[in-house]
């Protein structure tokens, strides 16, 4: 895999995509989130080089530009706050998470329909340690029509502290990872896996996955 080459084009369509931000408000929150994604997938890109410097500055650019667009956003975007957290916990950037996890919570209802929305939720509230009731929240998403179940279940084991339920239902999603014919952004990362295993390696529970499509073990 040329992960150099993947880096280049996601970076120069950021650069490109800055250079012609509109004032327009829907059309420039439309923008920030076609950013966001390019920013995101050049941090998943030099993540897989063993680049974490360069990964880092990449994935706080993405979580800023999704955190941006939020203002104009439709409602019920949640993608845009699961984009931030994610991207703060790859960069593992403790202070920059835990002020998007809060402003998750305050942005997702306690009764939301949604399960992509209570995702959301439940990642925030694990960011922030809260793990009672990111469990209570988790549960549901297990059964959720149109939600994967591993990664539910991968959640709610997280919450509860099951090392072993967590470690079958990540491999699970890994799995599911491996298995796919094509990746957002182009880029064959198991970015759900690396986010659950950051989340479990704070509980000391993550589970070592090895996989083509994860970043090499660090060397030592």
């Amino acid at each position: 895999m040329d992960w150099e080459e993947h880096a280049a084009r996601a970076e120069a369509r950021y650069v490109d995509g800055a250079g012609r931000l509109p004032d327009e408000p829907d059309a420039r929150q439309r923008q920030l989130v076609r950013m966001a994604m390019a920013a995101g997938a050049a941090g998943l890109a030099r993540l897989m080089q063993g680049r974490a410097d360069d990964a880092r500055a990449w994935l706080v650019r993405a979580a800023e530009r999704y955190r941006e667009s939020w203002d104009a956003a439709p409602p019920g975007s949640w993608g845009r706050p699961i984009g931030a957290l994610k991207a703060r916990v790859l960069a593992e950037d403790a202070a920059g998470a835990g002020y998007d996890a809060t402003w998750t919570l305050a942005a997702v209802p306690e009764d939301e329909p949604s399960p992509i929305g209570e995702y959301a939720a439940v990642l925030a509230l694990l960011v922030l340690g809260r793990d009672a009731q990111a469990s209570e929240r988790a549960e549901p998403l297990r059964s959720a029509e149109g939600f994967p179940s591993d990664v539910g279940d991968a959640l709610a084991a997280l919450a509860r502290g099951d090392g072993a339920a967590y470690a079958e239902a990540a491999a699970s999603v890994l799995r599911s990872f491996e298995e796919r014919d094509s990746y957002l952004e182009d880029i064959p990362v198991a970015d759900t896996v690396l986010v659950l295993e950051h989340l479990a390696a704070a509980r000391g529970l993550a589970a070592g996955f090895r996989s083509p499509l994860l970043p090499p073990a660090p060397s030592g």
